[in-house]
């Protein structure tokens, strides 16, 4: 039979089967920065060079996998407006490529000003606040902020002559950049590097039906995943994002997305999902990161299951509705979930135009929670601290408080002016209608719930 009988004969199968082309000729495609060629078939003896090409060549039920030699990948993947069909996504499996989005200081931008001082006011142009605030330098592998990220605090900027080895700053009226080294080094033998890309993986336009799998995402400008546009049956499965300039993973735009296994530190937020965003979250450990743990707002829904935050940033875990006045609400549910303070963060916050449920969530380490939005429903979790730093929950007068099989040990239980406290318990019970199966704990019951988590905490690590 010739080819083009043979070809037709195919698709009269595929079409007899109700199946389309792409369900028959799904492809793997093999991308390989070392032996690729964009010219090739993109098959595991003949990989790709680019994980452009791959994108651009990817059908509905292709999977394109990253060849990796146990190097850092420069070169990070972008969809736009590409996607796969229901039931057969385009799926980029990283077989644990770390993407990295740096790149080595070029000692031709500085000037050496004598002590180990040296200034660059080129580095990055006419930049303005917005990256500036997400930028940092990695010197000897290490991260330094210099107690600074968009969405976190910001350490007043240090004089260039107090700079000490390891740290840099940048002056405001002449965008310029200082950095100081031991004295008599050279630059180029310092081992700095920047953030240069933008983001880890990128997801823009109008995309649909994609999966990102493990893969980890670190040291760019901005997200380690930044989803933007308008998507449908998005996933990302077995995903980190470590050390990246703004949130190891943000949803915007009327963007809808599903996470199952994610670790996010070191960044400035670990999750940020904005406007109206959707997301289904399972199995993410949160830590370690600057300004946020876990930051929703604006006009979205979101979910977090079976997951663990360790509350290191300045903020641990906040919801807000729409910033403008009289906007519509952010809805949040928690459900099975430990949130574990440390110290760093005092308070969780469910501001204002926010609808929030707790479902099994364990709350430990003398964080409290302060409650503004419309509505909040706490059930058959835990709230406890331990007697040298027991937490509050304050609940405002407005919010639809619902409340029932929870175990408290706090220092006050306030709604609206009306403050409890242990022995009021059962006086809060009488008033409000709530707490019904729910209990205060001693101190020693307390201490094993928090050392319970501590041991969850451990083993996750």
């Amino acid at each position: 039979m010739s080819p083009v009988r043979q070809w037709a004969a195919v698709l009269f199968l595929a079409g007899f089967l109700g199946l389309g082309p792409g369900a028959i000729f799904a492809t793997d495609l093999y991308v390989d920065p070392k032996t690729g060629n964009d010219a090739a078939d993109g098959d595991a003896a003949a990989p790709l060079e680019s994980i452009a090409m791959a994108i651009k060549r990817a059908i509905a039920g292709d999977t394109i996998y990253l060849v990796h030699h146990g190097e850092r990948w420069t070169d990070l993947p972008t969809f736009h407006s590409k996607s796969g069909e229901p039931g057969k996504p385009i799926v980029l499996d990283g077989q644990g490529a770390v993407l990295d989005g740096s790149e080595p200081l070029d000692p031709a931008q500085w000037t050496d000003l004598g002590d180990g001082l040296f200034s660059s006011d080129t580095l990055l142009g006419d930049a303005g606040r917005a990256i500036i605030d997400r930028f940092y330098f990695l010197i000897d592998g290490r991260m330094n902020r210099m107690g600074r990220s968009l969405k976190g605090p910001k350490e007043p900027w240090k004089a260039p002559a107090d700079l000490v080895p390891g740290e840099w700053c940048w002056v405001e009226e002449t965008n310029t950049f200082y950095l100081r080294i031991e004295a008599g080094q050279a630059l180029a033998e310092a081992k700095i590097a920047l953030p240069r890309k933008t983001n880890g993986v990128a997801i823009s336009g109008d995309c649909s039906h994609l999966v990102i799998r493990n893969v980890t995402a670190t040291h760019v400008q901005n997200d380690g995943f930044n989803i933007h546009g308008k998507t449908r049956d998005v996933r990302f499965e077995n995903v980190k994002a470590i050390e990246c300039g703004d949130d190891g993973i943000s949803a915007h735009g009327d963007c809808w997305i599903e996470i199952d296994g994610m670790v996010s530190t070191g960044n400035s937020t670990g999750v940020c999902h904005v406007n109206n965003s959707h997301s289904i979250a399972s199995n993410l450990t949160l830590f370690g990161n600057h300004g946020f743990e876990y930051f929703v707002l604006d006009t979205g829904h979101h979910e977090l299951r079976d997951s663990h935050i360790r509350a290191d940033a300045f903020q641990s875990v906040v919801i807000n509705g729409a910033r403008e006045e009289g906007g519509g609400t952010c809805e949040a549910i928690f459900e099975n979930v430990i949130i574990e303070g440390t110290g760093a963060s005092d308070v969780i916050k469910a501001n204002r135009r926010s609808i929030v449920t707790f479902d099994r969530v364990t709350v430990t380490g003398g964080l409290s929670m302060s409650v503004a939005g419309d509505a909040f429903t706490l059930r058959d979790s835990a709230i406890v601290g331990r007697d040298e730093s027991l937490p509050a929950i304050t609940v405002y007068a407005h919010v639809n408080w619902q409340a029932s099989g929870n175990r408290y040990r706090l220092s006050t239980l306030r709604i609206g002016d009306q403050w409890y406290d242990e022995t009021r318990f059962a006086e809060y019970q009488r008033a409000t209608g709530q707490g019904m199966g729910s209990c205060w704990l001693s101190a020693d019951q307390a201490g094993a719930e928090s050392s319970r988590v501590l041991a969850k905490s451990l083993e996750a690590k």
